[in-house]
């Protein structure tokens, strides 16, 4: 399986968390780029990361086998409040 280089944007606690907004990793599903972040970015964000879920190019996902395609943008959401 080939790894592809993706966007990964953060929102709301998963930003405070990650202590960033957005970076660029490279690899081949979303469960290899989960544990590339929580490897960079800790403790803090594998917390967090139980109750976010994940958009791919706009779609959500629970599937962590999915491969990722190059260029994808991948959108970590935690619960939000409110409507």
């Amino acid at each position: 399986m080939s790894t592809a280089q993706v966007t990964v944007r953060y929102f709301a606690g998963a930003r405070a968390a990650a202590g960033v907004d957005t970076e660029t990793r490279t690899a081949a599903t979303l469960d290899e780029l989960v544990a590339q972040i929580v490897d960079a970015h800790g403790e803090r964000l594998e917390r967090v990361l139980t109750a976010c879920s994940f958009l791919v190019d706009g779609t959500q996902t629970r599937n962590r086998a999915l491969v990722l395609e190059p260029g994808a943008v991948v959108d970590v959401l935690p619960p939000f409040a409110g409507g």
